[in-house]
């Protein structure tokens, strides 16, 4: 019995390789999904930058001094106070502009917003200047929960894929169970959990293999921790381990 038990408690590299072809209980996932870009939504901030042939125009949008540059470093003490959130009408107030729809839309699409409002209002003041703006997201993270891998992870870049996320808090570990990974999802339409196999090849055509700012991804343990075992040689170590405890607990009693 107790070799029955060990040999189906090793785990085996089928249990632990990615990118495996879609075979041997391995999920397939047929639809083929390009990445979007991120829209926008409630309560997300934004860093934005205005660069201008006129020196007034600078001034006027980003204040003096390098705030710009320690807002992007993370270092200005006042962090909060040259971001823009979104508020939950899906505007953002911005300096002469003052409410701007950003809410569904793209980081491109908001650039291209404001480039338009700062020109008209060049345009009305008979300035001649040429600007363009720098629109980027802050505090986008996400989230790693269990099999010892609990943290929050700031994103570094604009496209963070599964994996990546996971070489960020130091892979999986052992025992982790690669079959059964979810993700939890906020979205307008409430809340959405997708469950991955990450031994698949075609997980990259899976509508949640991109991460978006505030994911949370859950793991789970396999059962083959309970016993503690991963290799054949393991099993077998254990089982002439219990077999002599059992023998000299028997010597001992007769």
């Amino acid at each position: 019995m107790m070799l029955a038990i060990q040999l189906t408690s090793c785990i085996t590299t089928h249990q632990l390789n990615y990118l495996q072809s879609p075979k041997n209980n391995i999920q397939t996932y047929k639809d083929t999904i390009s990445y979007k870009d991120y829209r926008l939504k409630e309560g997300d901030r934004l860093f934005i930058q205005v660069y201008s042939t006129d020196e007034k125009t600078n001034t006027l949008f980003n204040g003096s001094g390098n705030t710009g540059m320690q807002m992007m470093t993370g270092s200005s003490e006042n962090m909060d106070l040259y971001t823009y959130l979104v508020k939950p009408d899906g505007n953002i107030k911005f300096p002469l502009i003052g409410d701007l729809s950003v809410k569904g839309k793209t980081i491109r699409e908001t650039k291209e917003s404001l480039e338009q409002a700062i020109k008209s209002i060049h345009k009305a003041n008979s300035v001649d200047s040429e600007s363009s703006v720098d629109v980027r997201m802050v505090g986008r993270t996400f989230s790693i929960i269990g099999s010892g891998k609990s943290g929050r992870f700031a994103f570094p870049k604009e496209k963070v894929n599964v994996y990546q996320a996971l070489a960020m808090a130091g892979d999986l570990s052992y025992y982790a169970d690669r079959s059964k990974v979810r993700i939890l999802r906020v979205t307008e339409n409430g809340n959405q959990i997708k469950s991955f196999d990450l031994r698949s090849a075609s997980i990259i055509n899976s509508e949640f293999y991109y991460l978006e700012p505030d994911d949370v991804i859950f793991l789970q343990p396999m059962k083959q921790q309970f016993f503690g075992v991963s290799t054949f040689w393991a099993a077998l170590s254990t089982i002439i381990t219990t077999y002599s405890l059992g023998y000299f607990v028997y010597k001992s009693f007769k």
